[in-house]
């Protein structure tokens, strides 16, 4: 989806909109999505999955070797990425399911006359590391950018073992895909990952090339207009959230413009994805996956298996490389999960994993209804029905698309939503 890095950041508490927009995405930001609102995620997701499952229904066709190790790695990796992505969207969180608790079919023909029923998410988990664990043997090292690779798939297996609460090995996956000397760009070269400068610290994107001219990754957030241009946001930064962005952290300025002016009133507005620069606004590679993520996915497995002093070093190897002047710090006990959790948060804003974080730690959602969308706290806040997503709330679970259960009645609607 081409708005996988702004929907699930509005929906939870890392955005706020901002009412001088064109008010895009509410059924989100209100929490007032429905069958109807989700198809694109299904069956965007279901075509990117037939394309894989075609490739690896023919893959045998190919002489064996290297060429079609690497294709069937890297078929067999988008199958696993996409489906796990979308039992995110339409699941429960595997660490509070039960046996009885059922996602998304994870299909692997192409045949469309076959219409299958939901299966249950623990056995669907065991397919997705199945198909990583394999693509992992048979991937390429090095692929170039906009491909998967032996780093980037290890990377993608820290993260669907760290969403099963397998700390072991989350571990392992991530040292595969870090190496001894985890690539984390300094503190100079980082805002570059966010102009296409470098692919220092990006483990998988996709490629938008200025012919391409996707803008909708910047566009999601602001256009600019006027003359002199202003930036005109759609969403802006939670103003609770802004002040966990330090001066001296390079974050700061590379993620938010703040008090940046639109006609008469201040706003921090999100400049994360405002695309090269000299070239279309908003047009950049997609980052999927980063070194940062895998670095946090280990540290939080760390501290939850008891290597509290490794977790330590992860956050102030983290933090070395996006704060300037930063000194070491020896995190221990629930300041350290804090830490860890709070970096989480700041590293990975706006680029879709807030919502799913926080479901997956069972945590509900707590907006500040005491906050509008001005850089200094006034303005206009959430709607006052949205401030407070309880753990356990059909909310969380995205209802599959109407269109797909009349279409294939062996599918079942998530019970919270019938």
């Amino acid at each position: 989806s081409g708005s996988w890095n702004i929907i699930w950041d509005c929906i939870a508490d890392n955005l706020i909109m901002n009412q001088s927009g064109r008010l895009s995405q509410q059924k989100y930001s209100k929490w007032q999505y429905n069958s109807t609102d989700t198809h694109g995620m299904y069956q965007g997701g279901y075509t990117i999955v037939r394309t894989a499952n075609a490739i690896l229904e023919n893959i045998e066709k190919f002489p064996a070797g290297a060429f079609k190790d690497n294709a069937k790695g890297e078929a067999l990796a988008v199958r696993a990425m996409t489906y796990f992505d979308m039992s995110r969207i339409f699941s429960k969180a595997y660490v509070n399911a039960v046996d009885a608790d059922s996602t998304i079919n994870y299909t692997t023909t192409t045949d469309y006359n076959i219409k299958l029923p939901k299966e249950p998410l623990k056995g669907f988990y065991d397919k997705v590391i199945a198909d990583l664990t394999q693509a992992y043997s048979l991937i390429n090292t090095s692929n170039g950018a906009g491909r998967l690779n032996k780093a980037a798939v290890a990377g993608l297996l820290s993260r669907v073992y760290l969403y099963k609460g397998d700390w072991t090995n989350c571990i392992t996956a991530a040292n595969n895909a870090l190496g001894t000397t985890p690539n984390l760009p300094s503190i100079a070269n980082f805002p570059g990952i966010w102009t296409d400068v470098t692919e220092a610290g990006v483990l998988f994107k996709l490629k938008n090339t200025n012919t391409d001219n996707v803008n909708t990754l910047g566009v999601n957030y602001y256009q600019a207009v006027g003359n002199p241009l202003q930036m005109k946001s759609e969403y802006v930064i939670e103003y609770n959230l802004a002040q966990l962005f330090q001066p001296g952290d390079v974050r700061t300025t590379t993620y938010v413009a703040k008090d940046s002016l639109y006609q008469t009133n201040r706003y921090n507005q999100v400049v994360k994805w405002r695309g090269r620069a000299g070239q279309p606004a908003g047009v950049l590679d997609a980052k999927v996956l980063r070194t940062a993520e895998v670095l946090l996915n280990r540290a939080e497995a760390e501290y939850r298996s008891g290597a509290t002093n490794a977790a330590s070093d992860d956050v102030n190897l983290l933090k070395t490389n996006r704060i300037n002047g930063w000194t070491n710090v020896s995190y221990s006990g629930q300041a350290l999960l804090d830490e860890i959790l709070l970096q989480r948060r700041l590293e990975l804003a706006f680029e879709g994993d807030r919502f799913f974080d926080l479901k997956r730690r069972n945590q509900p959602i707590v907006r500040d209804g005491t906050k509008g969308d001005k850089s200094n706290g006034t303005g206009i806040s959430y709607d006052p029905n949205t401030l407070t997503m309880p753990v356990g709330s059909k909310l969380f679970l995205m209802p599959f698309p109407q269109l797909e259960l009349d279409f294939n009645k062996n599918l079942t609607q998530n019970p919270e939503w019938r």
